[in-house]
């Protein structure tokens, strides 16, 4: 076999060479070569991606430090200490030894005449003090001149003694005269006076009220009756 001359072999193999050059050229131009792709990036979870959850996706509970819990402690027995100190300060304050009698001293007291019930009065006491007062008993009512008075109505008789806190107030129903004019030694009064009684059945009780009556005066006559002290208008009226 003929063996083809060196320079042949050179001048048959350059063309190739030149393309290869060429080529490798181009891709040292370009810049990029060959690339590395790495490892991937990890892929989050949801659970990752929000803070204050816990794998599960629940929301993370948070342990309050210990200085906080005592801190709340403090706060709740602090509470509690106010509440029952203002329990002793009112169990105190109505303790009856602390407590005085209501009577023109230190109360307001007003007289007027209502529509309904047919002729009849409501007196009004308001404890203007600053104690709380127990009005005893019944009013003990004068008017003008007159040497008598009324009596008290029985069956309004409360089950407790009707007391005042600085404020408040109690009532008094007064029955004037009878609705079908059966009362005797009927008169019109200009002036009404209000006794108070004390811890006992027609014990003094104090100061005297003089409340103002209506100009035209107030007709009364034997019917006169008055109701125990009473905590609510309505009951004062009711009879």
């Amino acid at each position: 076999m003929r063996t083809l001359p060196t320079r042949r072999t050179a001048r048959l193999f350059a063309p190739a060479i030149a393309a290869l050059a060429a080529l490798s050229l181009t891709a040292c131009e370009d810049g990029t070569g060959t690339k590395d792709e790495g490892a991937s990036a990890p892929v989050s979870s949801p659970a990752a991606a929000q803070p204050g959850k816990t794998d599960s996706g629940r929301p993370a509970t948070t342990t309050p430090a210990p200085d906080e819990e005592a801190e709340g402690a403090k706060g709740t027995e602090g509470n509690d200490k106010a509440a029952q100190d203002d329990a002793n300060a009112s169990d105190s304050a109505a303790a009856p030894e602390n407590r005085v009698l209501c009577n023109g001293s230190n109360t307001k007291v007003t007289a007027q005449p209502v529509p309904r019930p047919l002729n009849h009065m409501l007196i009004t006491v308001t404890n203007t003090g600053s104690k709380l007062c127990d009005l005893t008993y019944y009013p003990v009512l004068r008017f003008d001149e007159m040497q008598w008075a009324p009596t008290a109505a029985k069956e309004t008789q409360p089950q407790a003694v009707t007391t005042l806190a600085p404020g408040e107030s109690g009532y008094a129903g007064v029955l004037l005269a009878a609705a079908d004019g059966s009362g005797d030694g009927g008169a019109t009064a200009k002036k009404l006076t209000v006794a108070f009684q004390g811890r006992t059945p027609n014990s003094d009780g104090g100061a005297t009220a003089t409340p103002p009556l209506p100009a035209k005066g107030v007709y009364y006559d034997s019917s006169l009756t008055v109701t125990y002290w009473q905590q609510s208008m309505d009951d004062a009226l009711a009879w």
